[in-house]
């Protein structure tokens, strides 16, 4: 199984080195790293490994918790493929879905972001436009939407990034259950892919075509 693991630790050499062995001595093979941030001499980073089903995450999470100034954030479970340039590969697919462009970025999203599901619905949350298949029945916007994109967490826990799409009057949702919550970087990653999702002259199509269904 493919998982993510997000660590704070120390912004000098050696303190990445000692997470990878550990890593390695808890059964789990490294297959990308990226440092989501870096000042005050800590840095953010996020490690995917995988993992066979047999090792449980409470046993990487003890081995890390016993390195010295290392924080676990979160490790949870995730569907990317590493070292792919997976924002290439779903852009390139939206660009020549034509009326199923909307539908494509909604189902690659949470696949995208190691996220549970992906929602667009109208500004006013009354109707649900197109949602991931992991999504819930019942999905409410969570309070005012927001000016630009913006990552939250609600009071039962779910992590979210709640995002405008103000030329289309909907809104979008991306939802994490497990793991940390949103980073900044990943707030950024998304605005730009929104950025240019909505310029594609397919866009409106594809909107028009799911709100006559």
């Amino acid at each position: 199984m493919l998982l993510r693991v997000r660590v704070a630790l120390p912004d000098r050499p050696g303190s990445l080195a000692q997470v990878t062995k550990v890593l390695g001595a808890a059964g789990a093979d490294i297959t990308q790293v990226t440092v989501l941030d870096r000042g005050d001499g800590r840095a953010v980073d996020d490690i995917t490994v995988f993992c066979p089903e047999s090792t449980p995450r409470e046993a990487l999470l003890k081995s890390l918790q016993s390195v010295e100034e290392v924080t676990v954030e979160g490790i949870w479970t995730t569907r990317e493929a590493p070292g792919t340039y997976p924002e290439l590969e779903i852009l390139k697919y939206i660009t020549t879905a034509g009326d199923r462009a909307l539908t494509t970025l909604v189902d690659s999203l949470p696949v995208l972001f190691s996220a549970d599901w992906a929602a667009t619905t109208t500004t006013a949350g009354s109707r649900v436009v197109y949602a991931s298949w992991r999504a819930p029945r019942e999905i409410a916007i969570p309070g005012a939407v927001p000016s630009r994109p913006l990552a939250m967490t609600l009071d039962d826990g779910l992590h979210l990034i709640h995002a405008p799409l103000p030329p289309l009057a909907l809104t979008l949702l991306l939802a994490r259950s497990e793991g940390p919550a949103f980073h900044r970087i990943e707030v950024h990653r998304l605005t730009r892919i929104l950025e240019i999702f909505l310029s594609l002259p397919a866009t409106e199509r594809s909107v028009a075509r799911q709100l006559r269904k």
